[in-house]
């Protein structure tokens, strides 16, 4: 078991970028990130349009990067912050569970956005081929 252990990031990593690049997908083609900036806008964001486009992208391309384990560190470091702010401004208001809005899912995106920054892009990665040896 020991001898698989660093594929266990790998696993989490491919899910989870799985995860965001739909979410950003679905930002981009059917919400759309201006009409997601509205919405940034009801909740009191100052330049809302303009972060519409980023926490479009941020899930769209940061997504893409973590299944390629591409850019690793910065792209879950980059997808944590936008799942705390999720967080507070949307979510833990909301209670817990993702039926009824709350914080569930993004919580538990968070947490692994958290634990490949701690681990590392796993054994199969784009980010291993460029390590220094």
């Amino acid at each position: 078991m020991k001898k698989c252990s660093g594929f266990a990031p790998t696993v989490l990593r491919v899910v989870v970028g799985l995860t965001f690049f739909l979410h950003g997908w679905q930002k981009l083609t059917q919400i759309g990130p201006a009409q997601f900036g509205g919405f940034l806008s009801s909740l009191g964001v100052p330049m809302s349009g303009f972060f519409g486009y980023v926490v479009t992208s941020v899930e769209f391309l940061g997504g893409i990067a973590l299944i390629l384990g591409l850019l690793t560190h910065l792209s879950a470091k980059l997808l944590a912050i936008n799942m705390l702010v999720a967080l507070f401004l949307v979510h833990i208001k909301k209670g817990f569970f993702v039926s009824g809005g709350g914080m569930e899912l993004v919580l538990l995106l968070l947490a692994a956005t958290v634990s490949i920054l701690l681990s590392g892009p796993g054994k199969w990665a784009v980010d291993n081929y460029f390590k220094k040896k």
